[in-house]
Order: C-alpha cells, then structure tokens, then sequence
C-alpha cells in the first residue's frame, strides 16, 4: 500500500511530489539537492557541501521510514559537471559500505534552485 513519506528534518518538496513513497518492504526516494531544511536555501561552498548535504537529507528521509543507507539498492546521481565526480564519489563513499547500491550517474544541463548535484535512492527493507 502506497505511503507517503516525509519529515521536517529534510527539505520540503519544491514541487508537487512526495519526499518519499513507501510501497510495502520498498522506499523510493525523490532526489535531493543541498538545501538546507532549517533555511530553505541551497548550501554555500561548492560541490563538497552540496554533496555532504544531499546525503545528510538522504538520510533524513531514509530515517523517517526506519530504514538506513545500508538498505539503499540502487542511486542516481545528477551532476551539471562530471568533473566533479571525484569529490562526489568520495563523500558518496563515505556514507555507504558493500555491498554497495547499483547506481548511474549522470551529467545534466541544469537541476532545480542552481544546485550541482542531485541523488535520487530506492531503499528495501530487510525482513
């Protein structure tokens, strides 16, 4: 059964989605950017803190399901610029240990509110 998660710990949605939407033992995450839920706006400082902060709201919203990063199956992650994507796996990497997700990455041309970076996750719960 369909249920719509979200908490005030993570950004609002900007839009006319849901943070997340549990199906049964599944979460699906819409993507985050690096805004900070306390102001509203996308964090200052680049890449690295962008990044730091999109998986801070991941975990967030993974949190108000009960689930963790290590329940995570699969990730995209949206760039405006792939040469970025050292800084970006690395914090990345920090968060999560193997088995590691499936996940894409890609660059686009432009994401919501300036951001550079955007991840989108679907989690399963473990019985």
């Amino acid at each position: 059964m369909k249920q719509q998660i979200s908490t005030p710990a993570a950004p609002a949605a900007i839009g006319p989605y849901s943070q997340a939407i549990g199906d049964g033992e599944w979460l699906f995450c819409s993507g985050q950017i690096g805004i900070d839920p306390s102001s509203g706006r996308l964090v200052e400082g680049g890449i690295e803190h962008e990044t730091r902060r999109v998986m801070e709201n991941l975990r967030e919203v993974l949190g108000a399901a009960d689930l963790h990063f290590s329940d995570i199956v699969k990730t995209t992650i949206y760039v405006i610029d792939l040469g970025d994507f050292d800084v970006v796996n690395r914090i990345y990497g920090e968060h999560l240990n193997a088995p590691y997700p499936a996940r894409a990455t890609v660059q686009v041309s432009a994401l919501p509110r300036g951001a550079r970076i955007e991840i989108d996750t679907i989690a399963r719960r473990h019985s």
